[in-house]
């Protein structure tokens, strides 16, 4: 039974990656249409007038463009294979942070200013891209610290935040077919797969690799036939545990 547990968990689990990494490259051609210079996408119209316009768009740009980055890397530094790589995982998870603490979210804590259903809406979208900073940087500092089970609880908050704007989207999809109304529609849309992501990580994953690592002493009673390393130390995906 926990091996079927096991199991159905590992597929649903591949399900969502997969579902996250479609999602992303939709959003990312459907974005295309931010940096065309002949015309203005609707979300962008109904946004108008706006002070200081050219700050707005610019910032609109820099967050579209180090999304479509973002997220489908941190989709390909996840993955197990990747740690035949650790150089390459090691760059690549170095241009990332760069470019999500420099770019993605200082423009997107200014355009929540400007975000659609007013303060409730711009304080979810800034504790999304608060909690982001928090989690890259805390875990940036975990992996210095080769505390790997710390890096990946960092950097899996980083990835279900991010994770946000394909799941959100799709929520709203359904609420709209639903009939429910815009309004509560569009908030609920934000807040539940912001405040989810943070309990899915703390509860679900930190949780698990805890219970996994109270093994632990029983397997030193053991002997030395059974030294060797938990699940929770052996690296994978961020680098880090499984």
């Amino acid at each position: 039974m926990r091996e079927m547990a096991r199991r159905l968990g590992k597929l649903l689990g591949s399900v969502w990656m997969l579902g996250l990494g479609v999602g992303a490259l939709l959003i990312g051609w459907a974005s295309r249409v931010y940096f065309a210079s002949d015309e203005l996408p609707p979300f962008v119209i109904e946004k108008l007038p706006l002070p200081h316009e050219d700050l707005w768009l610019a910032a609109l740009e820099a967050h579209v463009a180090s999304a479509a980055f973002a997220l489908p890397a941190c989709l390909l530094l996840s993955l197990t294979p990747m740690l035949r790589f650790p150089r390459a995982h090691r760059w690549l998870g170095r241009g990332t942070g760069a470019i999500v603490l420099a770019v993605l979210v200082p423009s997107g804590l200014y355009l929540s200013l400007f975000a659609k259903g007013g303060a409730p809406s711009t304080i979810g979208f800034a504790l999304s891209g608060l909690i982001v900073a928090w989690a890259m940087v805390w875990g940036v500092r975990r992996a210095r610290a080769k505390d790997y089970v710390g890096h990946r609880r960092g950097m899996l908050h980083v990835l279900g935040q991010l994770s946000v704007a394909v799941t959100s989207r799709a929520l709203l999809f359904l609420l709209d077919a639903a009939g429910i109304d815009p309004e509560p529609a569009y908030l609920f849309a934000l807040w539940a797969p912001v405040l989810a992501g943070v309990v899915f990580v703390e509860v679900c994953v930190v949780r698990r690799s805890h219970r996994r690592n109270s093994h632990a002493p029983n397997e030193l009673a053991a002997g030395p036939a059974r030294l060797r390393p938990a699940p929770a130390d052996r690296p994978n995906g961020f680098g880090n545990a499984a």
